[in-house]
């Protein structure tokens, strides 16, 4: 195991270096209403005439991504082929995506979350925030919603809240009515929320606070399971704290990786955690997990001397690991229905984000930049 050592010095170094790189990449924009303009009126027409019934808005087609735009208001659609397709505003620094039935989104913003027709490309509604988080605003620990999970069901929207200055809460959404019905109390900053596959618990993952809560989907109770395979050293100064865990299918089991190096698995049953260990030796943020049990880990740049730079791991369930090296920071990861893609979002929460995707070729390694929202955070397929 690399002796970790917090150096935040090194860091800005290579955010600096980052941004001089990246400060010719052009800005995709993508403000657009998503749909297509009604038919020029033909001059032929006799002015008694009525005017041409607008077109239809164009469907949004299956496999199109639909990533969050934290440095912007919007949502942007994104077709992996060509780039973004439209976009939807749906409020301030929007950060995570979950996808409903009924080609419904959810997305969670420094307001509350807002619901998006993801075929007509629509903004149908915003639910505010019960809990009071302060003045609004954006950047890496702005308050509002972030992690955010559907039950299976699909009626009910499990989100998490940070208030800055003090440990989150997780805000229950009935998603018929469009209001929150209950609130329970969870770690700081809940970077992530993930739903057990039974849909009987919702586990928040406190960045701040080093630990996940474990809440019952019916009565909101609370517990709190300690994640911390560093120590908690250094508290809210540390580099080793947990960002985004995934539920493994099969045993229920919670992954949480820290840093390229450790795999923290984690028994919500019991609290035990268990750690195994990963390869690609960098500071790690998004994961996703593929139905038959592959771990997708997004590891955004070194945080030591000692780190390599940005990689996508990819995590077989007999613990064998393939890393793919992304050359920029990333922050979050989608798959391709097929499994043969993935796609990494280049917003990342900390300074040195780009405006795009990259495209991953899983068979070949090959991988391909597309420009696309403005900082995106969450992304998910549809």
């Amino acid at each position: 195991m690399t002796a970790r050592r917090r150096h935040t010095g090194l860091l800005l170094v290579a955010a600096s270096v980052l941004a001089v790189l990246l400060a010719g990449c052009a800005d995709p924009g993508g403000s657009g209403a998503g749909g297509l303009p009604s038919p020029p009126r033909s001059a032929a027409t006799a002015p008694a005439a009525p005017a041409a019934p607008a077109s239809a808005p164009a469907r949004t087609p299956d496999g199109t991504l639909l990533v969050a735009d934290f440095g912007a208001d919007t949502v942007t659609f994104v077709d992996p082929a060509q780039g973004a397709i439209g976009s939807v505003r749906v409020g301030t620094a929007p950060y995570a995506v979950a996808l409903g039935p009924g080609g419904r989104a959810w997305v969670s913003t420094a307001e509350g979350v807002a619901e998006v027709d993801t075929g007509s490309r629509t903004l149908l509604r915003k639910v505010a925030s019960r809990t009071d988080t302060g003045p609004g605003g954006a950047g890496e620990y702005r308050g509002g919603a972030m992690g955010l999970a559907l039950s299976p069901d699909g009626t009910r929207l499990y989100v998490g809240v940070n208030v800055p200055g003090r440990s989150g809460v997780l805000e229950v959404v009935d998603t018929a009515k469009g209001e929150v019905t209950g609130v329970a109390p969870v770690g700081r900053w809940p970077f992530d929320v993930d739903v057990s596959t039974g849909g009987r618990e919702v586990y928040a993952t406190g960045h701040d606070s080093f630990d996940v809560t474990v809440v019952a989907a019916d009565g909101l109770a609370t517990r709190r399971i300690q994640v911390a395979p560093y120590g908690t050293e250094g508290g809210l100064g540390s580099w080793l704290k947990p960002h985004y865990a995934v539920v493994r299918p099969g045993d229920g089991r919670l992954l949480l990786p820290f840093e390229g190096e450790r795999l923290a698995v984690v028994d919500p049953a019991t609290g035990q955690v268990s750690i195994e260990p990963m390869t690609a030796n960098t500071h790690q943020h998004g994961a996703t997990v593929t139905p038959d049990g592959r771990l997708f880990v997004v590891g955004s740049g070194p945080i030591t001397r000692d780190d390599r730079g940005p990689s996508l791991t990819v995590r077989d369930p007999d613990g064998s690991e393939r890393v793919y090296p992304l050359g920029l920071p990333h922050e979050n990861v989608a798959v391709s229905a097929d499994g043969r893609t993935a796609y990494v979002t280049g917003g990342f929460t900390r300074d040195g984000y780009w405006d795009g995707i990259t495209l991953v070729d899983l068979d070949t390694g090959a991988t391909h930049r597309l420009e696309a929202g403005q900082r995106p955070l969450g992304v998910a397929v549809l």
